[in-house]
């Protein structure tokens, strides 16, 4: 067994040469249940005959014996590309917490992670997951929940650190090809993951921290030409004016290392041609994915107050 080390990225991960992959986070799991604190039913589902993708669905368990239709978010979790699941306690307990307070149907994304499936796997699940959303709109898909609670006239997508990088690439995805029988209302970036070669103003400087993003984000593109692939800086990417969707929430935190590319992402943006609305909330005092590691604090429920309004608010 080759001991040497191709990426030390702790406290996230160890890469070796060998190919073996070692994930130092994220690798709890949690089975899907009704959650009695919030009422929200989950279940993991293949949507793909090889089941390289799956999801986990949840739906508030009201729902399931009324008429109504409700607004259905897709969710894209974090973790650099390389670790978490949507399996993961965190995202499973946040997952069931938004639905319960937004009374939305939420599709969380397993996609495929790095170094095992570089870049593209991720963006490509992504894409095969809203392609399966989409075969539900004449309600004959293949997921009773959608067919019979999804309003598809309702979608947003949400997700956070590479999540949200995920969004940007699908937002431009959709510009580029149309999926029919689906409208995207909106979507939630929280704490961003994009970089760049060179620092923004107020962004830090420090070598050993710009080598650890640099490094996270080779193991997840090993062909990568850096971080100023359009990919991981979307300034970079001629594409941008094309993202369709046409509202915007991007969640800042004062203390996280990505939080001057939540600011640039509004600014370039709103330069690139792009005619949607974009607005930015930012959380004092708080570092990167604060509301997952502590979802009682104060700014983490003024986070999911505005989330809840972000997907209600056209209703």
């Amino acid at each position: 067994m080759d001991t040497e080390l191709l990426y030390d990225m702790s406290p996230y991960a160890r890469i070796y040469k060998d190919g073996r992959v070692e994930r130092l986070l994220g690798t709890e799991t949690v089975p899907p249940s009704l959650d009695e604190k919030t009422g929200v039913q989950s279940k993991d589902v293949a949507i793909s005959p090889d089941s390289a993708v799956s999801v986990r669905l949840y739906i508030p368990k009201a729902a399931t014996d009324s008429l109504q239709k409700l607004p259905v978010l897709v969710y894209f979790h974090g973790g650099g590309f390389i670790i978490e699941s949507a399996q993961s306690p965190t995202y499973h307990n946040y997952l069931n917490a938004l639905v319960a307070e937004a009374n939305i149907i939420a599709i969380s994304v397993d996609y495929r992670r790095a170094p095992e499936h570089p870049l593209p796997a991720a963006y490509d699940d992504s894409w095969t997951t809203l392609k399966w959303v989409a075969s539900h709109s004449t309600r004959n898909g293949p997921e009773d929940w959608l067919n019979s609670h999804a309003n598809l006239k309702k979608v947003f997508m949400a997700g956070d650190s590479a999540g949200a990088n995920i969004i940007n690439n699908m937002g431009i995805r959709l510009g580029e090809e149309k999926l029919n029988g689906i409208e995207f209302r909106g979507g939630i970036m929280v704490h961003p993951y994009f970089w760049g070669d060179e620092p923004l103003p107020l962004e830090t400087t420090e070598p050993k921290k710009r080598s650890l993003i640099r490094d996270l984000w080779r193991a997840a593109s090993p062909t990568t030409p850096g971080c100023d692939d359009p990919l991981m800086n979307p300034a970079t990417d001629p594409r941008l004016s094309s993202f369709n969707v046409n509202r915007v929430l991007i969640c800042v935190a004062e203390k996280d290392i990505f939080r001057q590319r939540g600011w640039y992402y509004k600014e370039v943006l709103s330069e690139s041609g792009w005619s949607g609305v974009v607005e930015v909330m930012e959380a004092p005092g708080e570092d990167h994915i604060f509301h997952l590691s502590n979802p009682s604090c104060d700014n983490a429920a003024k986070m999911m107050k505005k989330l809840v309004t972000f997907v209600n608010e056209d209703k």
